[in-house]
């Protein structure tokens, strides 16, 4: 059952901003299966090409990351997104460049989304899973800075105006992965569109099978929903930049 909605009602565009495909799959997909069911017009960017994430020795890097693009857009079809970017960068060795930042705010400005949702971007140091992927951080540091300033200020990067794509203000960032999350969103009705995305990316499943997936899904995003009246849910830290 969904629960009242914590965001104003105009809100009808999303971005979802990762390094990797099948970030977003683990991290918001049911919030963005949600988000699509309510009406909104959701699209992702990948930073990466995705040209590292295999232990397979006799697949090439260009033959990786055709498969994870190609996992990524079957992926966003089972969401319904409106479009996903593939920027290109180097998987594994995302930096917070500029070209980086002008990238992820062309996106901003295409979409125009009043919430962009994004990786953390700062490492944890809990012991848990990896302590932070380095692309995982970098996205997270470039998307920030891409919605403010770069995306909203008219003389930075005024070649994008130039292509055609006017400044745009982003009304809030939803940072996934963060140790203090202050939004907790229902996705309890969406977990079946939410697994579906996530095993769409076979490459990343470890041939772990759709039950197996879901099982271990529904544990951990009934963590993030516990204490919050949701039997799953997925949890978020909030800035605000404009009202």
């Amino acid at each position: 059952m969904a629960h009242s909605i914590d965001w104003p009602e105009e809100y009808k565009r999303g971005l979802v901003v990762v390094a990797h495909a099948d970030d977003a799959e683990y991290g918001c997909s049911g919030t963005v299966a949600r988000l699509v069911a309510e009406g909104w017009d959701m699209a992702y960017v990948m930073c990466t090409d995705g040209s590292k994430g295999s232990s397979d020795p006799d697949i090439t890097e260009g033959q990786l990351s055709e498969i994870r693009r190609e996992e990524q857009g079957n992926a966003g079809k089972i969401l319904g997104l409106s479009n996903v970017a593939f920027l290109g960068h180097p998987d594994s060795y995302l930096q917070p460049t500029l070209d980086l930042r002008k990238d992820i705010a062309r996106e901003i400005r295409r979409q125009k989304p009043d919430v962009v949702i994004c990786q953390y971007p700062m490492r944890i140091l809990d012991g848990g899973f990896g302590s932070g992927h380095p692309d995982h951080m970098t996205a997270g540091d470039a998307a920030l800075s891409a919605i403010f300033p770069t995306a909203r200020d008219h003389m930075t990067f005024p070649e994008l105006i130039e292509e055609g794509f006017e400044p745009h203000k982003v009304a809030e960032a939803w940072i996934m992965g963060h140790p203090e999350p202050d939004l907790w969103v229902d996705i309890s009705d969406h977990m079946e569109t939410s697994i579906k995305a996530l095993t769409a990316h076979v490459s990343q499943m470890g041939g772990k099978s759709y039950d197996e997936v879901l099982e271990r899904m529904l544990e951990w995003r009934g963590e993030r929903g516990k204490g919050k009246g949701m039997p799953q849910a997925d949890a978020f830290k909030r800035i605000y930049y404009r009202r």
